[in-house]
């Protein structure tokens, strides 16, 4: 047998034992599930296990930006009140961190060497464990340059399972997909697809099963694919429509089926993340979304605001239904979900909550700035960051808008702030002597 046939049959092999232990994992599944289920019982068997206090990939454990309630982390923090540590980056990302044990892992883009890396950061004092540079150069073609002022070469956020860190980058005018070990060393590179530059590139992977999913939608025509987690060999790709786009993928459990879902490109798309095959797609978002979509055990909830600017909440049971839609801009930030509620940060500055199963505003409020980052749902508090550096804590309750605390630190961030053991990672850049410095700062209660 030759080593490509091998290499196939392989590959078919991994995805018939993990499609018998899927099967088993949705039974499981259904037997518990409940229509006022919570976001964790939503939460596909297949995707890894994490440990308790971390925060291993994307929007968190259960990918909708929810934290573990306890141990509560701080509500008030300045420049020098609850700074646990305070470390300089190199370059630019809106990378948000990951916590994997006692260790914070980000990615970064440095222009004056010419490189994106991955960080590795000791938890517990901000000392660096490690740098390994994922690509050198790259980043100097006219396609690259034609990106959003706003967007950076390090977006994406990395996705962690007991082996392997894995990281998007764009570079040398395509989207690639690298894996290290838990020590930093690259074990992989895949090019997924070339990738035409318009406002950037931002999508994170995504682990399921065997595979890391991830994707790449673009004005050139892009791709979803799904890699083995060990060898990066393409499992299944799938073509893309040549628009702009910059979702990450997610899978919920929906319909009594995991469900891998994409927003954008003018479609909700709904595919079987173990072989790309379509489970169901309608015409149901805008063009270009950013937005994670986030569910409720019934619906998923796409958002977007370019060229139209809308919120929708679709059945995802194949019928094609549109539960409801509204004018509303909500472009970049992803958003909350708790107790049948819609909590958003409007990209404007305004905060809101909406019912989930009617698309009634309940309530908004002017908060003030502009937001990027997305909101972190911790018990019943949102801590919500604007690009000014400017943090609102605020209560998850429909009855009224009532806001627990506001707090400054830096002078901008659009990374989303990671928070896990009671404490707050986030990605604040400050300028000194005329230049742009980052920072990861730790959160945390000090005596």
């Amino acid at each position: 047998m030759r080593r490509s046939e091998f290499s196939r049959s392989c590959a078919l092999l991994l995805l018939v034992t993990w499609w018998a232990i899927a099967g088993a994992g949705v039974g499981m599944a259904q037997q518990t599930s409940d229509p006022q289920a919570s976001d964790s019982e939503t939460t596909s068997p297949m995707i890894p296990d994490s440990s308790p206090g971390d925060w291993p990939w994307w929007r968190g454990p259960n990918f909708d930006g929810s934290a573990e309630p306890q141990p509560q982390p701080p509500t008030q923090w300045s420049e020098t009140e609850n700074i646990a540590w305070r470390v300089p980056i190199a370059g630019r990302g809106h990378s948000s961190p990951v916590v994997l044990g006692d260790e914070v892992l980000l990615a970064t883009a440095d222009s004056d060497r010419k490189v994106q890396l991955v960080i590795c950061i000791d938890a517990a004092t901000g000392g660096k464990k490690w740098e390994t540079i994922v690509h050198e150069g790259g980043l100097d073609t006219k396609n690259a340059l034609a990106g959003n002022s706003k967007s950076s070469f390090a977006s994406s956020t990395i996705a962690s399972d007991s082996k392997h860190l894995y990281i998007n980058f764009f570079n040398q005018d395509a989207a690639y997909t690298t894996a290290l070990n838990r020590q930093g060393k690259i074990v992989w590179q895949r090019k997924i697809t070339d990738y035409v530059m318009h406002q950037g590139y931002g999508s994170s992977p995504l682990l399921y099963g065997p595979l890391v999913i991830v994707s790449a939608d673009n004005k050139g025509g892009g791709a979803v694919a799904g890699l083995n987690c060990d060898t990066g060999e393409i499992i299944w790709s799938r073509q893309r429509p040549a628009k702009p786009n910059y979702a990450s993928p997610v899978v919920h459990h929906l319909d009594g089926r995991d469900q891998l879902i994409l927003t954008g490109c003018d479609l909700v798309t709904s595919l079987n993340p173990l072989t790309g095959e379509t489970w169901w797609e309608i015409e149901g978002a805008t063009t270009e979304c950013v937005s994670t979509t986030v569910t409720d055990g019934t619906h998923v909830y796409s958002s977007g605001g370019y060229p139209k600017n809308h919120i929708a909440a679709i059945v995802a049971d194949g019928s094609g239904k549109i539960a409801w839609e509204t004018s509303t801009r909500y472009y970049v930030p992803s958003m909350l979900i708790r107790d049948g509620f819609l909590y958003l940060t409007l990209d404007e500055g305004i905060a809101a909550c909406v019912d989930a199963d009617t698309g009634e505003e309940i309530w908004k409020k002017r908060l003030g700035g502009t937001f990027t980052s997305s909101p972190v749902l911790v018990g019943e508090l949102v801590y919500a960051s604007n690009e000014e550096g400017e943090t609102f804590v605020f209560k998850a309750s429909p009855e009224k808008f009532e806001q627990v605390a506001k707090n400054k630190l830096g002078e901008s961030v659009f990374a989303t702030p990671t928070i896990c053991g009671g404490k707050i990672y986030t990605r604040v850049c400050k300028i000194e002597n005329d230049r742009r410095q980052e920072y990861l700062v730790c959160i945390s209660e000090t005596d």
